[in-house]
């Protein structure tokens, strides 16, 4: 393999994407993924599949985009010197799946690269990426068996990996404001540049072919189990933080909409169906209070 083998990685996270929507399609049991192809006016485009209304999945996405152009904007070049004046090209799978099932979590994973290149100089070049677990009823062997299987991804690549990347996804996907995690994490990375191309492209793809031997044994577990309005109604007011999140803190939304990407498909991570209810608290002793008080605040799951 070459020093930055785009193509190679491209042709992975088009594969990816493939083999989650299938595994996703099977757990659902009654619908499959539409699929829409679109193309980005400055350069790319991509796939971008949709399930509705299924046996399991109220709403989910699994988008592909690969997008490129001949200079990044000067607030890039600001932030990193070392782009400006350079070509760029950003490859990449993100998915989020929002069941109908309050006992089955919500569930986000993402997997990305990013080249920028300028002639006769060496590429800039990183991956990022992760995967993270939002339950709206917590059970201990669920958020286990998430976090030993994202451990086990991480493994091979050396003991201080998972610690690392656990505690950036704890820090990250937590809601300032309201002084709370989103969910009960699992990994996130950036700027993966250590090792090598090679090292860092084998260890992004351990972590997106864990996701579904992370989620599918979940949703397995908990899609059938009976629920009623109370329960629908605590998933869709939980569902409001996730909401806030992405539109105020999570930074490839705002970079997206930012930067005049596809409105569509940076926004299909959001549940069709959610309410905010003012000045809302879970009665003591009921498993809603428990979300607050064992699940949401940062633990050490293996």
């Amino acid at each position: 393999m070459s020093a930055v083998d785009f193509d190679a990685v491209k042709r992975y996270l088009m594969g990816l994407q493939d083999r989650i929507c299938e595994g996703l399609t099977d757990e659902d049991g009654q619908v499959g993924f539409m699929e829409d192809n679109w193309q980005r006016e400055q350069g790319g485009g991509g796939r971008t599949r949709l399930i509705t209304n299924g046996g399991v999945f109220e709403k989910g996405g699994v988008n592909f985009s690969h997008v490129f152009g001949g200079q990044l904007p000067p607030s890039a070049s600001a932030v990193r010197p070392e782009l400006a004046g350079r070509s760029f090209q950003a490859a990449g799978v993100s998915l989020v799946m929002h069941p109908k099932n309050p006992y089955v979590p919500t569930s986000h994973m993402n997997v990305r690269i990013f080249v920028a290149e300028k002639e006769g100089e060496e590429p800039v070049w990183w991956f990022g990426g992760g995967y993270d677990l939002t339950p709206y009823y917590g059970f201990e062997q669920d958020c286990v068996e998430w976090h030993q299987t994202a451990k086990k991804a991480c493994d091979p690549f050396g003991e201080d990996v998972y610690p690392r990347y656990k505690k950036w996804c704890d820090e990250y996907f937590f809601l300032k404001h309201r002084d709370e995690a989103r969910g009960v994490g699992g990994l996130f990375f950036d700027d993966l540049n250590e090792g090598g191309f090679e090292q860092c492209f084998e260890f992004t793809r351990a972590v997106g072919d864990s996701y579904l031997e992370a989620y599918r044994p979940i949703v397995a577990r908990r899609k059938a189990t009976p629920f009623g309005e109370r329960e629908r109604k605590f998933q869709c007011y939980r569902r409001g933080r996730y909401v806030e999140f992405n539109l105020v803190f999570d930074r490839g939304t705002l970079f997206g909409l930012q930067s005049g990407g596809r409105t569509e498909s940076i926004l299909m991570s959001l549940p069709p169906e959610v309410h905010w209810d003012y000045g809302y608290e879970p009665e003591s002793g009921t498993p809603e209070a428990e979300l607050y008080e064992t699940f949401l605040p940062h633990r050490d799951w293996v």
